[in-house]
């Protein structure tokens, strides 16, 4: 389950870090530190979702 919640973190970190990017960017920060947090944020929520998903799709 592990090899398939790193390849799933991969997918799923990469989509919620964009996403807050450019809800950042839409929201008006265009300095560095505030790019970096949304960013951060979006990995950060990531986690407990990949766990969830891969807990899904092993088990069934």
């Amino acid at each position: 389950m592990l090899r398939l919640a790193a390849i799933l973190h991969l997918f799923i970190g990469a989509t919620l870090s964009g996403t807050c990017l450019i809800i950042a960017l839409v929201m008006g920060h265009d300095r560095v530190v505030g790019l970096l947090t949304a960013a951060l944020i979006g990995f950060v929520l990531s986690l407990p979702l990949t766990y969830l998903v891969a807990r899904k799709l092993y088990h069934d």
